[in-house]
C-alpha cells in the first residue's frame, strides 16, 4: 500500500445490518463549541451530541486564561483585530478576525445573560491582560477556572433543554459520505459495538491533536479525531503545520501537561534561565508579553543554552494576596505538588497547546462537504494564522457555533435518503502495535515539534512510512481507532511543514530561519487530490 494512501473507513461494515439512530443534527464534540452550537439550534432541531467519553473531558473544561473580547470603553473591535492579526504573522485572514472580534462582545454577553458569573471588580467586569493583547481584554471566572466555569454553565443548560441528548462514551469514527453529502456517522458506543446515527447535518466540534506529542496541555481525548475523520471523508484541511507550543507548562513528574496560564506574566510574572538571569527582553520588546511563539523559542533558546530541561517562571515578586485569588488553581495545584509560587520559582518548559490547522471552512463553518460543518479548534477558517492570540480560542468556538448555527436556521434541512453503504477493503487480521502510540508522539516531539528541519522532517516521514501498513486493517477498539487518527494527522503536518520552507509563527524551520514573503499562502491538503497552494488576500 502507498504510504500516503488513506483507507476510506477504519472499520469495515455494512449500514443496512447495523443499529441505527435518527436525528435531525449530530453534533461530535462536547467543548464550548459543541454545547454553544446545539444550544442555539435545540429550540428548532433534535439534536444528538456524542463525545467519547466524559462529556468535561474536553480542552474547554482545562482553559485557564479566559476568553478576549473588547468590552472595555478603552477598547475597540479595530485594536482586538490589530493584535490578533499581528500574532497571526501575516497569515491570518482579515474577514476571519473581523468576525471573531466585532461578534465576540455580543456572544460573551449572551454568556452573562446566562448566568455564567464571570469575576467582577466593582460594579464591572474584571479585565485580565494576556500576552500580544495592547489592552486588558480577557474576561476570567474563578480567577483562573474560566473554561471549567462556563463548561460548567453550558453543560448544565444542555442538560435542561429536551431537544438534545447526550451521549457520553460514544466515540465517532467516521463520516458517513454519499454522492458529496454528509449523511450521518458510524460511532463506536461504549459496549463496544458499532452504530449508525443518521442525520441531516453533522458538526464536527470535537477539539485539537495534542496527543500527537508526548507533553501536551490537551485532554486525554484530543487524539486528532476530527481532522482525521474528516480527511478520510473527502474534506479538505488547511495550515496542519501551524501547532503552538504554549511556553509555560510546568515540569512536574505529578503533573505533566499543567499549564501555568499566560495570565499570570500578564500580572507580571517573569521567566529566568538556570543563571537567573530574566531573559525574554533580549528576544522581543514586550518581553514575557511577546506572542506565544516568541516566547517558546525563547524557553526552548535557553533551555539549549544551559543544557537543561526548563526554564523558571518567577512569581515571587507579585502581591501574595492578588496570586492566590487570581490564580486559585494554579496555586493550590502547586501547593500540592510540594511548590509554592510565592516563595520559589516554578520550573516550566513549552508543551504541546493548540492547533491552528484544521478542517477547513467558511465564516460560517461549511466545508467542502455538503451538510458537514466544523467549528472550534478542529476548523479552519484562517482566524488564527500561524500563531493564535492568547484567549482567542474560546471566543472562537462561541463565534463561529454561532454562525454554524445561524447557518442551519437559515434554511430547511432535508431528510437524506438512508444510504445502503457498505465497506469490505481492509484486510482480516492484523496485529495491534500499540506502541505506535509512545512511538508516534516521541518522533513528533524530535522532528515536527517546535524546532524543524528537512532532515528531520524526511526521518519522521520514514518512520511513519514504516507503520503505516497497520491502517490496512480493521480497527479493533477505541485505542487502535486514536492511533490511526495520531498516524493521519502526525502524516499531515509532517507534509505541510515539508513544503512551508520559511520560518513564521508556530513554524519554525532552523534551516530556512527567516519569513518569506513567497509564503504568505496556505497549503490545503484533500485525500487523493493534488496538495493546492491558496493565497492570502
Amino acid at each position: 500500500m502507498d504510504w500516503e494512501r488513506v483507507p476510506r473507513y477504519l472499520v469495515n461494515f455494512n449500514l443496512t445490518g447495523l443499529p441505527r439512530e435518527e436525528t435531525d443534527i449530530l453534533i461530535i464534540g462536547s467543548g464550548i463549541a459543541g454545547l454553544y452550537t446545539a444550544l442555539k439550534v435545540a429550540g428548532r432541531y433534535r439534536v444528538v451530541l456524542v463525545t467519547k467519553d466524559n462529556p468535561a473531558e474536553c480542552a474547554t473544561d482545562l482553559a485557564q486564561g479566559g476568553i478576549a473580547a473588547a468590552i472595555n470603553e478603552e477598547d475597540s473591535a479595530a485594536l482586538h483585530l490589530e493584535d490578533t492579526l499581528t500574532a497571526a504573522a501575516g497569515l491570518g485572514d482579515p474577514a476571519a478576525a473581523r468576525v471573531l472580534v466585532t461578534e465576540g462582545p455580543g456572544r460573551v454577553q449572551e454568556l452573562i445573560e446566562w448566568g455564567i458569573p464571570f469575576d467582577r471588580e466593582g460594579d464591572k467586569v474584571a479585565l485580565g491582560k494576556e500576552g500580544a493583547h495592547s489592552r486588558r481584554r480577557i474576561l476570567h471566572a474563578g480567577g483562573d477556572a474560566t473554561g471549567a466555569i462556563i463548561w460548567q454553565g453550558l453543560a448544565a443548560r444542555a442538560a435542561g433543554a429536551t431537544n438534545i441528548q447526550l451521549w457520553p462514551g460514544t466515540m465517532a469514527l467516521d463520516l458517513l459520505v454519499v454522492e458529496g453529502r454528509c449523511c450521518g456517522a458510524l460511532v463506536l458506543t461504549g459496549a463496544g459495538t458499532l452504530k449508525a446515527i443518521l442525520a441531516q447535518a453533522v458538526v464536527l466540534a470535537c477539539g485539537g491533536a495534542g496527543r500527537i506529542y508526548p507533553v501536551t496541555t490537551n485532554p486525554a481525548v484530543a487524539t486528532g479525531d476530527g481532522v482525521a475523520m474528516a480527511y478520510r471523508a473527502g474534506a479538505e484541511v488547511m495550515d496542519v503545520e501551524f501547532y503552538q507550543f504554549h511556553p509555560t507548562v510546568l515540569v512536574h513528574p505529578g503533573a505533566p501537561g499543567f499549564l501555568i496560564s499566560e495570565a499570570v506574566r500578564g500580572e507580571g510574572a517573569i521567566l529566568r534561565n538556570q543563571a537567573g538571569e530574566r531573559f525574554m527582553p533580549a528576544y522581543h520588546p514586550l518581553g514575557e508579553l511577546a506572542p506565544r511563539d516568541v516566547v517558546a523559542r525563547a524557553v526552548a533558546s535557553e533551555m539549549a543554552r544551559h543544557g537543561s530541561g526548563h526554564v523558571y517562571l518567577d512569581l515571587t515578586h507579585l502581591e501574595g494576596e492578588l496570586v492566590q485569588r487570581r490564580f486559585p488553581t494554579i496555586t493550590s495545584t502547586c501547593r500540592e505538588l510540594g511548590l509554592d509560587p510565592l516563595k520559589e520559582w516554578l520550573p516550566v518548559a513549552p508543551a504541546a497547546h493548540y492547533f491552528m490547522g484544521g478542517v477547513r471552512t467558511d465564516l460560517n463553518g461549511r466545508t467542502n462537504i455538503t451538510g458537514l460543518y466544523a467549528g472550534g479548534e478542529v476548523a479552519c477558517t484562517g482566524v488564527h494564522g500561524a500563531n493564535r492570540l492568547a484567549s482567542n480560542s474560546l471566543l472562537e468556538g462561541l463565534v463561529f457555533g454561532g454562525r454554524i448555527a445561524a447557518e442551519l436556521l437559515n434554511q430547511e434541512l432535508k431528510p437524506s435518503p438512508c444510504p445502503r453503504l457498505k465497506y469490505n477493503t481492509l484486510k482480516d487480521g492484523g496485529q495491534e502495535d500499540t506502541g505506535n502510540w509512545l512511538a508516534v508522539q516521541e518522533i513528533m516531539q524530535q522532528r515536527a515539534g517546535l524546532i524543524r528541519n528537512r532532515e528531520g522532517l524526511q526521518e519522521a516521514a520514514s518512520t511513519l512510512e514504516s507503520w503505516w501498513p497497520l491502517l490496512g486493517y480493521p480497527a479493533r477498539d477505541r485505542l487502535a481507532v486514536e492511533i490511526r487518527n495520531m498516524l493521519t494527522v502526525a502524516h499531515l503536518i509532517i507534509t505541510a511543514a515539508t513544503w512551508r520552507r520559511e520560518s513564521r509563527g508556530a513554524h519554525y524551520r532552523e534551516d530556512f530561519p527567516e519569513t518569506d514573503p513567497a509564503y504568505r499562502k496556505r497549503l490545503v491538503l484533500a485525500r487523493e487530490k493534488e496538495a493546492r497552494e491558496v493565497p492570502v488576500v
